[in-house]
């Protein structure tokens, strides 16, 4: 070792600067590390993580609600930088006693607390300087979404938020869901803000609420069949929306993953249910309205 330093003086602080291995657990906070140029060292994953495609080509651990220690630490990480939502807290702490430094970050699913779930990233990354950068265009972002959706002259549109996975029974958004967030970041007003999470509709319930349009996520709307399926849905043909086939598909994590990408897929979303003011050109490609014609 007394060689090595003898020859090459600068040893230390190279291995100083270099990143310790990483996994990050949660898609926002993959994406926070990608826009802040933090993806040094980064070995590993959890299933949210698919953006951008240097995230998606790492090993996953595990989903980030269910995660496992053994697997985690199978990536011989130093580090894990997760999510609010990550667990069970018990593997967290499982992993702290194996040695390995977990960073929680705390500010969750909330599009108000977007930038300082950005600023604490960049702290633990210490990207200080690109995080309040990013930081600032994320508000700035929020701010023109703010005076857009203040400024629409039409009528908040009933819309109606479906979550489907293959294999389930698709359900619709209540309050206090990421899909009601959603709708009313973008100038909707829910039609099945009456209860609260999500749950399955009947016909009767869908035809009481007439939603004037369906919002589904392009893996939602894959998960129920596509658009002939879900036109089909019990009750869905009585409705405005049914009888319009007004859908709009909006790309799963950059709309509903509370990440760098949410604000301009909410503009996106707005000027599907709204119209683009005259004159704009930020709303982006992650939501749009999908013709249907049987």
């Amino acid at each position: 070792m007394l060689l090595v330093a003898c020859l090459w003086p600068g040893w230390q602080a190279v291995l100083a600067d270099s990143a310790p291995r990483t996994v990050v657990i949660g898609s926002d906070i993959a994406e926070i590390m990608a826009a802040i140029g933090a993806l040094e060292g980064v070995v590993g994953r959890d299933d949210t993580s698919q953006y951008p495609a240097a995230v998606a080509a790492l090993p996953s651990v595990g989903y980030l609600r269910h995660l496992a220690a053994e697997g985690t630490l199978s990536l011989a990480p130093e580090r894990v930088i997760a999510a609010s939502a990550a667990g069970p807290r018990e593997v967290l702490a499982q992993l702290e006693v194996a040695g390995v430094e977990v960073v929680r970050i705390e500010q969750g699913a909330s599009l108000a607390a977007l930038p300082d779930k950005i600023r604490a990233v960049a702290r633990a990354v210490e990207r200080e300087r690109a995080g309040a950068a990013l930081a600032a265009n994320i508000e700035a972002d929020l701010a023109r979404l703010e005076e857009r959706r203040n400024a629409t002259q039409t009528v908040a549109p009933r819309a109606m938020f479906l979550l489907s996975h293959s294999g389930m029974t698709p359900m619709a958004a209540g309050r206090d869901t990421a899909g009601q967030a959603v709708i009313e970041a973008a100038g909707g007003h829910n039609a099945f803000e009456r209860f609260g999470g999500y749950k399955a509709v009947g016909a009767e319930a869908l035809v009481a609420r007439s939603p004037e349009v369906v919002i589904a996520t392009r893996g939602g709307l894959e998960g129920v069949g596509g658009p002939a399926r879900l036109w089909q849905l019990p009750g869905l043909a009585l409705t405005p929306a049914g009888r319009e086939h007004a859908l709009i598909v909006c790309d799963d994590q950059a709309l509903l993953g509370f990440g760098p990408r949410t604000p301009t897929a909410l503009m996106a979303l707005h000027h599907a249910l709204h119209g683009a003011p005259k004159g704009s050109d930020d709303v982006g490609e992650a939501c749009g309205r999908v013709a249907y014609d049987p």
